[in-house]
Parts: structure tokens; sequence; C-alpha cells
């Protein structure tokens, strides 16, 4: 694979002769992209923290729009408002680089990513002596993007026990095998990576991409699926040491091709589903009655994206279910015949069949919500589901019966992440953005009303509540340099305990994940 280098984009540009006196010459556009957008997007529009800035991956976004994104950031994301540091002629001047196609796109096949592996410890020698004595179901993974390393952390006495690096920018949501003993992770860089949490070592490493969105692994334990947003690819691995399976490009139906905005385990399916970035289409991939494949070095199964009909067939068979709208993230309901979705730039969210293939409800979600983080719960006798809203101080409660939407409970802005357990009778949601972005919200599930308001540190950034796999403590994170994970006894709100950590984001418990709690994301 080639990655462009500055000297290569500066060749996209037009010739500074060629420049009025008045515009931004080349090397100018390029030390504004360099000074406010590489740290995040790389020097050479791949992307790192921030998605790649090529015109393939813009396609939903117009340039005026994009311009407003410059100057006034982007919800959900950690895109900050660069319009009191630009002039409206730099931001114009970026927003023209970044649509520039580079001289080649960078591509990764199998033979890149079976290269790229890494094995560091094989399966056969890790053993089975476990090097501590907690309680194996009550692990947390605790993400702490700001050093990028990885706390393993004690659901039980709330004792950090391993800290290991991790790679540059990880994607916050670890998945677990099924009986909890891996945990796999995904850096945004694509670099996908297994950890033994019995030995505190590291098992395996692979790259699957050069800009990954996430991660699923198959309810048998058998695969990992990674999403990319760039190349536009899926790519299953072999769960045990990473070794590369199958690459499917990702093309729709009626041509075209499109970034992996999500991808998500049904488990009584027995499939992946994905949604996709630029194609109003959702995919089922059965992983059911595949055997385990042998890996051998490179495999050469790689087969195109259809191009007509509703199915692919072979190994991993892809379904396709052609919708009107895009789907962005989303949410199954517990029996995993639905998914609730919703796009960026939609009005509603819909609802999708699986088992008929088809969208059978809108649902009246504005403002961005974060399906992602959504949970479900019984209210008066009958299964809802909530979910904050990116742009609206509001969370949205919806009969998931009728569709209809049961109350709307107005938060003091924005919020990210909502949580919950089945032995609590209050969900929490933080207020991600804002200038409440301190605050925290519990909700009386039995009433739907907020009944508390926390400030884990007054000023600084409140968010991602998860709770030990009892429901007896919820625990958040101060999301900063200098932050901490804030215990609190999930009955009385009382602060339990503070832990030091780096900028933590997102963390995890085992047997929550594992056990698909209601009240967090699977």
């Amino acid at each position: 694979m080639r990655f462009v280098n500055v000297l290569m984009m500066c060749a996209l540009l037009m010739p500074m002769a060629a420049v009025a006196e008045e515009s931004h010459s080349d090397a100018q556009t390029l030390a504004l992209y360099q000074q406010h957008c590489a740290a995040c997007h790389g020097g050479n529009r791949l992307g790192g923290i921030g998605p790649a800035l090529l015109p393939e991956n813009l396609r939903r976004l117009r340039k005026p729009m994009a311009a407003k994104t410059v100057a006034n950031g982007r919800a959900a994301t950690q895109m900050p408002a660069f319009g009191d540091q630009l002039s409206s002629e730099d931001i114009s001047a970026i927003v023209d680089f970044i649509y520039k196609p580079l001289p080649e796109i960078p591509t990764w096949g199998l033979a890149d990513i079976a290269a790229s592996r890494v094995v560091h410890n094989a399966l056969s020698t890790l053993g089975e002596t476990p090097v501590h004595d907690a309680d194996p179901m009550n692990l947390f993974t605790v993400v702490e993007t700001g050093d990028h390393h990885v706390t393993i952390l004690d659901g039980d006495t709330f004792e950090p026990l391993w800290r290991f690096p991790s790679r540059f920018a990880l994607h916050g949501g670890a998945k677990y095998s099924p009986d909890g003993r891996f945990v796999y992770l995904a850096s945004r860089d694509g670099w996908v990576s297994k950890y033994d949490l019995k030995t505190f070592k590291p098992v395996a490493e692979v790259r699957v991409g050069v800009n990954t969105r996430n991660i699923a692994v198959s309810a048998d334990g058998r695969y990992v699926m990674a999403g990319n947003f760039l190349p536009h690819t899926l790519v299953i691995l072999d769960a045990r040491e990473l070794a590369p399976i199958k690459l499917i490009d990702v093309v729709g139906v009626k041509g075209g091709s499109s970034r992996v905005s999500a991808v998500y385990t049904a488990r009584p399916r027995k499939s992946f589903i994905v949604a996709l970035k630029d194609i109003p289409e959702i995919w089922e991939i059965s992983y059911a009655d595949n055997p385990r494949p042998v890996p051998v070095g490179l495999i050469h199964n790689h087969e195109p994206g259809m191009q007509e009909g509703a199915f692919d067939h072979g190994p991993f068979p892809v379904r396709h279910i052609v919708l009107d709208d895009y789907v962005d993230d989303f949410l199954f309901d517990q029996d995993y015949r639905n998914l609730m979705g919703a796009a960026r730039n939609a009005r509603n969210g819909q609802v999708v069949n699986l088992n008929v293939g088809r969208k059978v409800a809108d649902l009246a979600l504005t403002g961005l919500p974060h399906l992602g983080s959504g949970i479900t719960f019984e209210y008066e006798g009958r299964q809802v589901f909530a979910t904050p809203h990116l742009k609206d101080g509001v969370i949205s409660v919806i009969d998931m019966q009728t569709w209809q939407t049961v109350k709307r409970i107005e938060t003091l802005g924005p919020g990210f992440f909502m949580r919950s357990h089945e032995n609590t009778p209050y969900a929490w949601v933080d207020v991600f953005f804002g200038p409440h972005r301190d605050a925290v919200h519990v909700i009386d599930k039995r009433k739907l009303e907020i009944v508390e308001t926390l400030r884990p540190e007054p000023g600084k950034t409140a968010a991602h509540i998860e709770f030990t796999k009892d429901g007896k403590y919820a625990l958040a994170s101060i999301w900063d340099m200098d932050g901490a994970i804030v215990v609190y006894d999930a009955a009385t709100l009382e602060e339990v305990k503070r832990i030091p950590m780096v900028k933590p984001s997102g963390k995890y418990n085992v047997h929550n994940k594992i056990t698909l709690s209601s009240g967090t994301s699977h």
C-alpha cells in the first residue's frame, strides 16, 4: 500500500504561480491543514482519530455544509469549531483541498492484512492459570484515549489490575468472546487487537484497513468482523489468532461503494448486521453453518459485492435489505427481530424488521438520536426504548409495539451515552455537549422523570455510564487528561470512589456485554 505524503498532496493543488495574489497558495492551504486538521485526520488525509477526508468519503457532505462543519464543529464527534480561528477564506481553501482527489486511493487487501498480522502469544502457550483473583465476569475494560492506554479494572474492589499501551485512537467499543475470557479492540487506523483477561497477555494483532469504524464478535466466538471507512470493505477474521478469512467489497445492489458506519452481532440470528454510510441498505451476513476455516496464509476467496439481486452466495452470504434512507447507527430489540436506526441527515428514524427484510415503521426522532447508546426496559407493562439526541436536549422514550413516542424528557443539553441495568430503577444519561457538559441526569424508569442531576467534577465533561454486573454501582468517566473514573452507589447516588485516569472514554463490563443486558450497548 502506498500512503500519500505531504509532497504528493501539494502536487494536487494549483501551482503557486497560477494562484491569484489574494487567494491562498498551495503552501498556505497545506500549512492550515497541517496546523488545524492533521492531528485528527492524518497528514495524508487518510484518517486517524477523525475520518479520512477524501472526496470518496465526502459524497454525502456538500461543500457548503463542509464549510459549516469546519466553522461550527459537528455534534456527536470530537470535531471542534474553527470559526473563531480561521477566516472564511481559510475555511474555503481547506474545504477545496479536502475535496481534491489523491493521485491514488490506498488499497488494503487480503495480502496486506495477512502480512500485517502479529501473534504475540499463541493460544496454546497461554495456559489456564489466572494471574489475578478478581471475578472474571465483573472486570471492566477502560479505554484511556488521553495517552492511548487500556486499563482492566476490578469491578468489586475498583482497583486497576492491568494497564497496557494500545494502538493509536482506539474506538471505544470493546468486544468480548462469549465466555468473557478475551477482549477485542479496534483502532481508527485499522488495527484489531486481542488480549487475554485471564493471563493478562496480548494474543494477536492485525491491520484490517486504513480507517476502521468498529468490530463485532460472532455469537459462537469463531469470527471477528471489522467494518472499514477506508477502503470500503468488510473483513472477516478467525477469532482465535486473527488470521484473515474473507474480504468483502461493500457495493450496493445498484452499484456504488460505501463506507461501513456500524457492524454488530445479532446473536440469536447467527449473523452480523451492517449499516452503510453511503448506500441506503442494511446488510445481514450469516455465519451459521459455516465450518471454522483453517487459515493458510493468503486465502484467495475475495468476492466483489453483488450488483443485482438480494443475496450473495458462498461462505458468509450477504443479504441486502434495501431502504429508502440511510442508517448510520442502530440498536436492536431484545429479540433481535427489529432494529431501530437513523441517519445524521434524516428527519426521522426507522424500524427495520429483519425477518421480512424491510422498513415497517417510522420513528419520530429528530436532532440526531444516538441510537447506538440507546437502552430498552419495561415501562407500565410494555417494552420501550430510550435514546438521547445529539443536537437536542431531550430523551425520547418510544413504545416498541406501536412505535409511538411515550414521552420526551427534557434535559440540560444534548447527550451522548445512556445506560441502565436490570437491577436498578434508574437510567443515567450524560449531557455531553454545551455548557452543562459536566452534568449527569438520573432518570426514574418507573416515572420517566429526572430525579437527580449529578456533577462528578464541575467544569469537566462527564460521560459514559456503565454498571457493575449486579447493577449496584454506576461508573462515570471524567473526560479530561486529568480525568478519573467516578464510582457511585446506584441506589443512594453517593460517590464511593474516584480512580485517576487519562481521559477515560468508554468502559465495558464483561458480564453486561456478554449477557446482552438491556441497559448497555450490544
